[in-house]
Formats: structure tokens, sequence, C-alpha cells
């Protein structure tokens, strides 16, 4: 039986002795879009950062399609939440796409007008083409979004985690980011997607993860999206389903 895109055994991470993670355990389904839902504070992003080991956890295991993260960095594309990039750093978007493919190059090897090409065609998948040569400083907070998710494209990972990406964008920019992953779906990619907006699970998401500091519960959306569910996840600060359990969402961000 092939190891799964993600698994995750026992995981659990401490802020300055404060659990912030709790004993996680969890195997992805390949080929899914996956939503990590849960209160300001559940880990959310920590979940996602431990994975990726970015930052240290204190117990557990995280294994890439059988193996540690570090042999199969490759297989990965990461895209971090918006405000934790530093939008000044002098460069355009042609180039920040280009770094997407480092993995594959080597750092000492140049991108090539093969590469060029590629970063171009992903750029044009999520309509900045005609902004190869801005520097991200002046693109708009959409326009820097896509720009990072044309960088994933480039990487050609089998697995993708992506830290609220559809936070603080236009409607245009999100309808832009649905349909790259839904294009990446049908590719058989496998995406986690940290998201805040519970109105638009049932719409975009195959299963979904509740966190709140420790699982609550994971699998397919229609049948882990619940009011009862939400109610156990949120803790009563949830604000509130109607009678086609449909919730609308919390105000705020994640931790």
């Amino acid at each position: 039986m092939a190891a799964p895109p993600l698994s995750v055994k026992g995981l659990s991470v401490a802020y300055q002795k404060k659990p912030v993670l709790r004993n996680v355990s969890f195997n992805v389904t390949e080929g899914e879009l996956i939503g990590v839902i849960g209160p300001n504070g559940a880990g959310k992003s920590t979940l996602m950062k431990a994975a990726l080991g970015l930052i240290p956890s204190i117990a557990g295991e995280v294994l890439v399609y059988g193996k540690p993260y570090k042999q199969q960095r490759k297989l990965i594309g990461y895209v971090p939440q918006r405000e934790s990039v530093d939008w000044d750093f002098p460069t355009n978007a042609l180039d920040v796409v280009l770094m997407g493919r480092y993995g594959h190059l080597g750092w000492f090897r140049r991108p090539g007008a093969k590469e060029k090409a590629l970063a171009m065609e992903c750029l044009a998948k999520v309509g900045m083409a005609d902004f190869a040569g801005r520097q991200i400083s002046q693109l708009s907070g959409g326009q820097q979004q896509r720009v990072f998710l044309a960088r994933a494209l480039a990487q050609d990972a089998k697995l993708y985690f992506m830290d609220e990406p559809f936070a603080g964008v236009d409607a245009a920019t999100e309808k832009a980011i649905i349909t790259l992953l839904q294009e990446l779906k049908k590719q058989g990619k496998t995406v986690i997607v940290v998201h805040h907006d519970l109105a638009t699970v049932q719409d975009y998401f195959d299963s979904v993860l509740l966190l709140n500091v420790e699982l609550q519960a994971y699998g397919p959306t229609a049948e882990t999206f619940t009011q009862e569910r939400l109610q156990q996840t949120y803790g009563g600060r949830l604000a509130f389903l109607d009678r086609s359990h449909q919730p609308s969402s919390p105000a705020g961000k994640e931790g």
C-alpha cells in the first residue's frame, strides 16, 4: 500500500512551555483539497510550519510519502501567510517565481530560458504575466498573493501547503485561487489550506481538519463539517449556523 502524502503522528509543539499543538495525528488522502479550520490561536499555522520543519516540535513524527520532510523537499510547495513576507525586498515578480525552481536546479545553477518560460507560464495561470517585471513592493495584496501561488506552481510539487491564501484578497483573486486549486487537484496533487472563512468551506474542500490545539475531527467535509463539530472546535465562539448548516465566519485571524 502506497504511503500517504502526509502522515502526522503524535505531533506536539509548545511556545515557552505553553502547548500550541498537543498529540495531533492524521493521514492525508492523495488528490484532495483539505481545509484546516479552527479559532484564532488554534495552532493551524503552527501545524503547517511544524510539518515543514520551520519550527521545532517537542514530540511526534511527520512523514511525506513515507519519508522525513528533509528527504522529500522537492515534492512540497509552500505558500506562507502574506504578512510574514518582507515585501520590500528588491525583486520583481518573475524572480520570485523563479525561486520556486531552485529546488530542481540547485542554488548554483542559474535559471535559463527554459525555467524563465515555465515561470512566465505560471504567472499567466494566475493572471500576472503582464506584471513579470514589476517590483513586488509595487503590487497590491491580491497581486502579491497570486505571485506566491505562481512560485508554488513553479515548484511542480505533489503536496502543497497554503497558509491562508484567501486572506485579504479581492473577489477576483479569490476566484483565481480556487480555480488554480481545482486544477492542481485534477492533476492528482494534494493541497492543504489553512482557511478562516467558514462560509466557503463546503464549496472549496473535499475534507476538513478541525483543530483547536488538539485534533477535533478530520474527514470528508460532508460528514465532518457539522454544527456539532464546529461548536466543539470553537468552544461556543462561533457566530452562527443557519438552518442550511451554512456557518458564518467568525472575525479575526489565526495563530
